[in-house]
């Protein structure tokens, strides 16, 4: 199967992402969302995996959301969700299940204000189309897209029906990146010039997993894989980018007003040669295992470099084949200094010694961003370092107060935009490629909207 085939197959060839093709669920678009008394926020989960289940247990901590339904093709998934459900003393919702367009039944529920998607890529967009086109608001994992296409197809259906959709992006509300956000729009930097991040973490044990281990063991991917392993592997096999950008991208964009008051222009791409995974099957089970036949696509390191509007430029990376410590590798460079995440540091023209690092931690400490201030107490015990109960906040926020959410379907876009594009950069021997307008001039005249309010 060739990467265009990947791409179509599966939850795509069956449902049809674009605009067109979410009119055939015979769903008309709403004139307006629906306005309650009752603000309780009635809150759908399609996909009740690992990462959904997480969703799901802090929604089940707060009394201004009702679980309305849960929504998944695997049984042990399902009962494990009911279960969060039944021991947190709520009503069991209603469940949908049985084929891969349960959630469209899920969808046309009246008693439903949102839904949170959490699902293998391929299906984020199909079902975030669906959602906007129901009146439902939609909360959506990382990455929001794979293709150019479907990027289009999340803006073209949040403009056509006025329905928000939310990219859930959980790194945008890290302590420490909000802190330094904090310092950015204070000026400590001084003017912004410089910013690099990206996605820098051993994902073998995830990519490679039989299920006798909760987070790794064997080599099997595919049908015969556990979790992500069933379908994340195929992406590193059958394509060559950034494959996950937005837990990089997404913070330092907030930092650079992307999509208000500047944008991403174009980037160039690279990527190493491919020998991590086949490495890890050889070491974990011999060089006569079946799976140490497949070639790899993807490249171990792959190196972007983005261009803005404003003359910064970013360095992204994405390593998740090769033997390392986690970390996304930030940078935040302006003229008057720098923080970088690696080695907790920072730098201050006429603050810090002359050419020597300073700690960064007093610093982070002294602009703790006020959300941090208000809810870390809240946040305690959420995945993720507390960060994972920012992003369901934000969006929960959004749905009870019928407001626009602080990540928009316009971010989801050009953040996901990396991937395809880094593709096609690599393919075409690291030449640039230019990123669409996916705000059609509005950039221009949008204001910043992320952590300037109580909602995040």
């Amino acid at each position: 199967m060739d990467r265009r085939t990947f791409l179509k197959a599966g939850a795509v060839a069956g449902v049809g992402a674009s605009v067109g093709g979410a009119r055939a669920f015979g769903q008309e678009a709403p004139a307006v969302l629906r306005r309650r008394s009752d603000q309780t926020v009635r809150l759908g989960f399609i996909g009740v995996g690992l990462r959904g289940r997480e969703h799901l247990r802090l929604a089940l901590h707060r009394d201004d959301v009702h679980v309305a339904a849960l929504c998944d093709i695997d049984p042990d998934a399902l009962a494990r969700a009911q279960a969060l459900v039944a021991e947190a003393g709520r009503p069991a919702p209603p469940v949908f299940t049985g084929d891969d367009y349960a959630f469209l039944d899920l969808l046309a529920m009246d008693a439903l204000d949102a839904v949170i998607i959490a699902t293998p890529w391929l299906w984020h967009v199909p079902m975030a189309v669906a959602a906007m086109r129901a009146g439902k608001y939609a909360g959506l994992e990382v990455p929001a897209a794979v293709t150019l296409d479907e990027c289009w197809d999340l803006v073209d259906t949040y403009e056509a029906t006025g329905v928000p959709c939310m990219i859930l992006e959980n790194v945008c509300y890290r302590r420490d990146v909000m802190a330094v956000l904090n310092m950015v729009r204070q000026g400590l930097f001084g003017e912004l010039v410089h910013l690099e991040c990206g996605y820098q973490h051993d994902l073998r044990h995830v990519k490679f997993n039989d299920g006798r281990q909760p987070y790794g063991g064997g080599v099997e991917f595919g049908e015969k894989g556990f979790s992500e392993a069933k379908w994340r592997t195929l992406h590193s096999v059958h394509r060559n980018g950034d494959l996950y950008p937005t837990h990089g991208v997404g913070p330092v964009a907030t930092m650079l007003d992307i999509n208000r008051g500047n944008r991403f222009v174009s980037l160039t791409s690279t990527a190493t040669k491919s020998r991590g995974l086949h490495d890890y099957i050889v070491k974990q089970a011999g060089p006569d295992h079946p799976n140490a036949k497949v070639r790899f696509k993807l490249g171990d390191v792959v190196t972007t470099v983005i261009r803005t509007q404003n003359e910064e430029t970013i360095v992204v990376r994405h390593d998740t084949n090769l033997p390392r410590p986690y970390s996304l590798g930030f940078r935040v460079q302006g003229t008057r200094g720098l923080w970088m995440d690696l080695n907790r540091s920072i730098y201050l023209e006429g603050e810090s010694p002359a050419h020597q690092w300073e700690p960064a931690q007093p610093y982070l400490e002294r602009y703790d961003h006020p959300l941090w201030q208000r809810y870390a107490a809240r946040a305690e015990g959420a995945g993720h370092g507390g960060m994972d109960f920012f992003v369901l906040h934000a969006f929960v926020e959004a749905v009870r107060q019928e407001a626009p959410p602080p990540l928009d379907v316009y971010d989801a876009a050009a953040w996901s935009a990396v991937s395809p594009l880094s593709e096609q950069s690599i393919a075409a021997g690291g030449a640039p490629c230019f990123f669409p307008d996916f705000t059609r001039g509005q950039w221009m005249k949008r204001r910043p909207a992320f952590a300037l309010d109580g909602m995040g």
